[in-house]
């Protein structure tokens, strides 16, 4: 098992969190802070949008861990200017949200695009330029228009990919002269695993789970390329922007020495981030997915092969946390994705003990050294492309009973921040060429299956009190930090 002591000497070690400050990046490193819209938007049946699947799902009995949903969420529709002007008291450069694709088009057809949705956009968009923020925009954040679901079938239709490639075209004529950064896709492993493998995420399918997950991700793939490929060829060079894709993968460490769990830890990686950059950097999926999965994986064509070459001009990163990984030719965990990885995911050292400490999520450890390493895998194994953290933060547990001066007072995540900004800075020295990071979340908001009963929020939000916002100590943080005078000192002493 892994021992922790080569995790404390050696090069994968835990940087002072005391000596992180903003001169350690680059000075056109850009921080940003990101949120998603069905997490904060509301007005849900406001402005001419249409029904997505998450509005679906959160009707579901059970499937939501408190029975919530987003039809207000903390209202940004309606109180966007205030958490944009809270961005920019923060020292914020950049705000990463998403587009609601049934906002644009009800349906998601394409034929008739909203111009109250439109008018949204703008005005958030315009808004954040007044303000000196640059908007990073991603068209998909899992919320799928439901007619789309119900007529064709959703991800598992290749038809969709037609209708994603005019949504996208939309917006890159209506916003992209504005708007340089483009995501088309966020996280689309959890959208084909969780949406359509286990069911725990909308659209809530789990009949096929040993074939509909990787069509989901085929389909994913396919109109992330095409949209790039509409972009590249009407609108890059006149609005002189950039699009990637946003992956999430938290790092596999091997659990120890032994030749099985180093070539079952490579398969862990191959499976998350390999499943989608693979295809566009070596033209196929990853031998081992191959291997697996046989006839269940599906096959490009040639013209697809070349829609996807090299078809991103940046690559995003969510992560959170990691894993020991061991061999295992059963996996302890339920579920075709993860039995074909034939590995099993350690939260333990040797010695005992988590490999980080926990925040509120079950899944989630504080393991900064973690981010290092799948950064500087990223820059080997795909040519170092430029890497932007697209998502990194922790959460708190919801607690009705805790006064809210305590809920403010977010230590853990204070020390979450500083101590994997730190671990990006030395991915940075040693060649990583990382160009920013936004921290997740801006605000406390509808965390999907959980609910509102998690906080990942450097802005506390009061859901009891008129949604009113409140800065916690990690924002202050961030303030200090962007400014340049938080970290300085204790280098000086």
């Amino acid at each position: 098992m892994a021992k922790k002591e080569m995790f404390e000497d050696g090069d994968a070690s835990n940087v002072d969190a005391g000596t992180v400050s903003r001169s350690d990046f680059p000075p056109d490193f850009v921080f940003g802070v990101a949120t998603s819209a069905y997490q904060v938007e509301g007005a849900s049946s406001e402005g001419g949008r249409g029904p997505s699947i998450w509005d679906t799902f959160c009707r579901n009995k059970g499937k939501i861990v408190d029975g919530s949903h987003g039809d207000i969420a903390v209202d940004q529709y309606h109180r966007y200017k205030e958490d944009v002007d809270l961005i920019a008291k923060l020292g914020f450069q950049a705000y990463r949200f998403s587009i609601s694709w049934s906002r644009i088009f009800p349906d998601g057809l394409g034929t008739n695009s909203n111009t109250e949705g439109i008018t949204y956009y703008n005005n958030l968009i315009n808004y954040l330029l007044e303000k000196g923020i640059q908007p990073y925009a991603t068209l998909y954040h899992w919320d799928l228009p439901q007619y789309l679901h119900e007529s064709m079938g959703g991800w598992l239709n290749k038809q969709i990919v037609k209708y994603f490639a005019i949504y996208a075209e939309t917006c890159f004529s209506s916003f992209g002269d504005r708007v340089k950064s483009w995501i088309t896709i966020n996280e689309p492993l959890q959208t084909a695993v969780n949406g359509y493998g286990y069911g725990i995420f909308a659209p809530g399918r789990s009949e096929n789970s040993s074939i509909e997950p990787y069509l989901a991700a085929h389909h994913q793939l396919l109109a992330h390329a095409t949209a790039v490929s509409i972009y590249r060829k009407n609108y890059k060079e006149k609005q002189g922007g950039q699009i990637g894709l946003v992956l999430d993968c938290e790092w596999a460490e091997a659990n120890s020495e032994k030749n099985e769990d180093k070539v079952a830890a490579a398969s862990r990686l191959e499976f998350q981030l390999g499943w989608y950059l693979n295809p566009i950097y070596y033209g196929d999926y990853p031998e081992v997915m191959r291997k697996e999965l046989g006839d269940r994986l599906p096959k490009f064509s040639d013209e697809e092969i070349e829609l996807l070459r090299n078809c991103v001009d940046f690559v995003g990163l969510n992560h959170y946390t990691s894993r020991f990984i061991a061999y295992a030719e059963e996996s302890p965990e339920e579920g075709d994705f993860y039995k074909a990885q034939r590995m099993a995911r350690i939260v333990e050292w040797e010695g005992g003990g988590f490999i980080g400490e926990k925040a509120a999520s079950e899944w989630l450890f504080v393991v900064p050294w973690g981010i290092r390493k799948v950064l500087n895998y990223i820059a080997q194994r795909y040519h170092n492309p430029p890497i932007y953290v697209t998502e990194n933060g922790m959460d708190d547990e919801e607690n009705e009973m805790c006064p809210i001066h305590e809920m403010l007072d977010d230590k853990l995540r204070v020390i979450y921040f500083k101590r994997y900004l730190a671990e990006v800075s030395q991915a940075i020295k040693g060649g990583a060429d990382v160009r920013g990071y936004f921290a997740w979340s801006l605000l406390d908001n509808f965390e999907w299956a959980q609910g509102y009963t998690k906080r990942f929020g450097l802005i506390y939000v009061d859901y009891k009190n008129g949604l009113s916002r409140h800065p916690k100590s990690s924002a202050y943080w961030f303030l200090r930090f962007l400014k340049g005078s938080e970290g300085e000192h204790s280098k000086k002493e």
